[in-house]
């Protein structure tokens, strides 16, 4: 046995097993000089030499969306975020400032900024909003190459199939991979959101991220064995391993077949039960996939990245046109959108944001709605006109946290309504107005709260989060972050119950509903759809249609008595392994375990 040989674990994002060599990514790190500018025209010509690097990289950014891979041509937007990034205050204001106020050097200068960008994205609570710091992160990289000089393109090195194993992969340099050279990758960096991960998925190459120690673990010419199923990589596997996973190889592909092809078919449990299955997306381009794995709908259209990355906020008619090709798009399925949900310091530069010591707890989601109702009243407009054509939008305000604040929303909703008809605009008048349950208060409320709507979405990110008083970007504490807290069980239970009393359904929208392992729980609690990545529909409506709603209310009904989160977790695993055994032919069964692990105990 190579003495070498060594297990990785990381983050599965793109499903398959990949055997071959590796390739290692010199991350190439820049030296940062520091010097400060004795003369004004010293502070002159440094901040003309970081201008010309911003512009060198929009155009280089704008050649590779040119010649981009036709399976990556949906994620072209991923490019022009990018593209924006490059001139957003936060970045390129903030540097032309430090070299001219603290007279610093064009590179140190933007390390300076970059960091400060670092400490802010960090501190915010939402995951995808949160790995947003890759991307910012990957296009301050390419500016300092242009400031140093540095022009080659790392792949062009590959002269065979490889395995690529890198820090990071930044979208720009996923559009360079050479497919025909490029059996999968591996990187140290990036979370299940990660525009990376976005990227593998839509070239269909397997990939991990988020291994952490990959870069400092593998060496060129190393023979791996990734599999993107499982977030394992086997470093110099031994003969037996790879006959092992060859024949794992073949299965997988074999089972991912099966089960895309019968993902259009509808979610209906062994005893007649049928489930709603819908996709969570943010942008056009992903219309598609969700179509193609099987969405019944949109559950969860997230209409804040249109505000993000901008010199300016989007117009009345920026949104109506993309609402309303969202709603035809998808026509005559149902369309959910969230109305915004930002925090105060998460506005573009376009808005002057507001200092919070506690974002989580501050100006944020339809508070800042509430606060900014101008702002508010532009996109109940333009959601309201998409609606007309289709008329098969949904709308859902996030962070309820009591009837007032519904009461408020609506009262909004109902003078934009007006304005409309006194411009002899159409709009669907009978629109769905539903809320966001994921604050404890808005389940203790939720008796009023449903005389108030028309359906409810359980966010089971905060609602966990808010529940558990956790920070989950605190390393100390976000171990205890677990979806299957019984107190968390039971606020869903509630929910639901009291949602049915009231003749209205309830879905949950959370990263809960897409882990194919939860489905047994969310179904025996009796949720009436759930809604996720569109690349988890495959795999939890094949689980749904082998499950028994029978047998998951049973389940339920006893893990709700149960004391602690690791009881449950067990229990949980001891079913899955029974009713579901194939799943654990591909997919390792510690993906049962909560997502950030720890070796302290579970309570």
């Amino acid at each position: 046995m190579d003495p070498r040989s060594r297990t990785l674990k990381g983050f599965g994002v793109s499903p398959g097993i990949a055997i071959g060599k590796a390739f290692l990514v010199d991350a190439r790190h820049i030296p940062i000089p520091f010097y400060t500018l004795s003369t004004d025209e010293q502070v002159a010509r440094e901040c003309a030499r970081f201008e010309e690097a911003v512009t060198e990289v929009e155009r280089d950014l704008e050649t590779i969306k040119q010649s981009i891979h036709p399976d990556l041509k949906e994620q072209v937007h991923i490019l022009e975020a990018h593209q924006l990034i490059l001139r957003d205050r936060l970045l390129y204001d903030q540097t032309l400032d430090l070299i001219r106020r603290e007279r610093l050097n064009a590179l140190w200068a933007l390390k300076r900024s970059l960091n400060k960008i670092t400490e802010i994205f960090q501190s915010m609570e939402d995951e995808y909003v949160r790995n947003r710091v890759t991307d910012v992160s990957s296009v301050g990289e390419r500016i300092m190459n242009r400031l140093a000089g540095r022009k080659a393109n790392a792949f062009d090195e590959i002269r065979e199939r490889v395995i690529i194993v890198a820090q990071d992969i930044s979208p720009a340099d996923a559009a360079q991979i050479q497919l025909e050279k490029t059996l999968g990758f591996i990187t140290d960096m990036g979370g299940r959101t990660s525009h990376t991960s976005i990227m593998a998925g839509a070239l269909g190459i397997p990939a991990i991220v988020g291994a952490e120690q990959a870069t400092r673990t593998i060496r060129t010419g190393d023979l791996l064995i990734l599999d993107g199923s499982s977030g394992t990589v086997v470093v110099n596997p031994t003969e037996e391993q790879i006959g092992d996973y060859y024949e794992l190889q073949d299965a997988l592909e074999t089972y991912l077949k099966e089960i895309s092809r019968k993902a259009h078919l509808p979610a209906c449990t062994l005893d007649g039960h049928k489930i709603n299955v819908e996709a969570n997306i943010e942008l056009l381009e992903e219309v598609v996939a969700a179509k193609d794995h099987g969405a019944e709908a949109v559950g969860l259209y997230r209409t804040e990245f249109s505000y993000m990355n901008r010199r300016l906020p989007p117009t009345e008619e920026d949104l109506y046109n993309e609402y309303r090709e969202l709603a035809e798009l998808m026509a005559p399925l149902p369309v959910t959108m969230r109305t915004l949900d930002l925090g105060a310091e998460k506005m573009g530069r376009w808005h002057p944001g507001i200092e919070q010591q506690n974002p989580a707890l501050g100006l944020r989601a339809i508070r800042l709605c509430l606060h900014h109702v101008d702002l508010f009243k532009v996109q109940l407009r333009a959601i309201l006109r998409a609606s007309a054509a289709t008329r098969n939008i949904r709308l859902m305000f996030p962070l309820i946290s009591g009837v007032g604040e519904l009461q408020r929303s609506k009262a909004i909703l109902e003078e934009v309504k007006s304005e409309l008809r006194r411009e002899g605009r159409d709009f669907d008048d009978k629109m769905s107005v539903g809320v966001m349950i994921e604050v404890p208060s808005a389940v203790a409320v939720a008796d009023m709260l449903a005389e108030e709507a028309d359906f409810f979405s359980i966010g089971t990110n905060d609602l966990i989060q808010y529940t558990l008083a956790i920070d989950r970007v605190n390393e100390h504490v976000a171990h205890l972050f677990d979806p299957l807290h019984p107190a968390v069980l039971r606020l869903i239970r509630q929910v639901v119950s009291t949602a049915h009393k009231a003749g209205i359904p309830v879905t949950v929208c959370g990263e809960m509903a897409g882990e194919p392992l939860y489905v047994p729980m969310l179904l025996g609690l009796e949720l009436d759809s759930l809604s996720m990545n569109p690349q988890a529909i495959p795999r939890v409506k094949n689980l749904l249609r082998r499950a028994q709603l029978s047998d998951c209310r049973r389940f339920v009904a006893e893990a709700l008595t149960m004391r602690t989160a690791a009881e449950i977790r067990e229990a949980l695993q001891d079913m899955v392994l029974r009713v579901f055994p194939e799943e654990f032919k591909f997919f390792d069964p510690e993906a049962l375990q909560p997502k950030y692990r720890s070796s302290e105990p579970y309570v």
